[in-house]
């Protein structure tokens, strides 16, 4: 995996028409435990984040992750921006000056972006949010790099591991955000902040393998 600044850009372009083509998907989860906008949030930040960054002339990955997350943050309205938005700047914090990264560095900028999800939105594993998808694709992450997997099983592990944890997300009584208001009746309802991360990690993976036939 050796991701430069127009292959990041490609995979942010790919995340974005993922997004619009899960909108009706992710704003359905959200009207039974949410405000019913995450789907409509999602394509509309992203689309905004793909315009943004189109022109950008830049090598430095940090500066384009630090405009996605900016872009987000002014973008989208209840917790996704806020959210979304601190994990990109974290996570551009991470290759700040890089034109190349590699499995290394993305799991830097993972553990980056997790932290200040974490920090903002006072969730931890088990809260039925983003956070149950996110913290699973770390580990697989952090243990296919110490087995001395692939780069490209290590992402199939990672939006595996994401996928898996949406699917436990189901089980669990939400204790965050407005999904936490319904107590018990939460349980048996999909979160949609976990579901939208399992589809970044999964385009992710895809669109490396696209990159790499392609090259």
């Amino acid at each position: 995996m050796g991701l430069k600044a127009g292959d990041v850009k490609y995979i942010i372009d790919r995340i974005d028409a993922v997004m619009e083509e899960n909108r009706e998907y992710l704003t359905e989860l959200d009207s039974a435990i949410g405000d019913a906008d995450h789907g409509i949030n999602m394509s509309k930040g992203f689309r905004a984040v793909s315009r943004k960054i189109k022109d950008i002339a830049v090598e430095d990955i940090g500066v384009i992750l630090k405009t996605v997350g900016i872009t987000l943050v002014s973008t989208v309205g209840g917790a996704s921006g806020p959210l979304y938005g601190t994990a990109f700047i974290r996570a551009g914090a991470e290759v700040s000056g890089k034109s190349e990264i590699d499995i290394n560095d993305f799991a830097a900028m993972l553990t980056g972006a997790e932290a200040g999800i974490k920090m903002r939105g006072r969730a931890d594993l088990g809260d039925k949010t983003m956070i149950d998808a996110i913290e699973p694709a770390l580990d697989a992450i952090k243990g296919g790099i110490d087995k001395g997997l692939s780069c490209d099983e290590i992402l199939r592990l990672a939006a595996k591991s994401a996928q898996d944890g949406v699917e436990g997300t189901k089980n669990i009584q939400a204790r965050k955000g407005r999904a936490s208001y319904l107590g018990e009746r939460s349980i048996g309802h999909q979160d949609p902040g976990a579901t939208s991360s399992y589809l970044i990690f999964k385009t992710i993976y895809e669109s490396v393998i696209e990159l790499e036939n392609r090259y």
